[in-house]
């Protein structure tokens, strides 16, 4: 079996990351419109996004078989160049291509 990568260490940055994007709409709203009041009337929730245990499994398999693809893909230009090590020119010259078929 292939190791992947763990699905609760991916869950954690995913919430992170929406915790973050979170904060940078409540300042965005507050630096847009700084007259609104905040109110009974107002819709806003404020409740965390989730996601269920299937969804975090399947990230991190694509995930692994993305990161798995670049270090090959980076490691046939380094073999062609005669390098023995992957360098950051390597994956950044694949890149582009990676992210088109994915």
């Amino acid at each position: 079996m292939e190791t992947s990568f763990d699905s609760d260490l991916i869950g954690e940055i995913f919430k992170r990351i929406w915790r973050r994007r979170a904060a940078e709409r409540e300042r965005n709203e507050v630096t847009e419109a700084p007259d609104t009041e905040v109110g009974v009337g107002t819709p806003k929730k404020s409740r965390p996004t989730l996601a269920n245990a299937k969804a975090l499994k399947l990230s991190s398999e694509l995930l692994r078989l993305f990161v798995t693809e670049a270090v090959q893909r980076a490691a046939m230009i380094a073999d062609a160049e005669g390098a023995s090590t992957i360098e950051a020119t390597h994956l950044e010259r694949i890149l582009p291509q990676l992210l088109l078929d994915f």
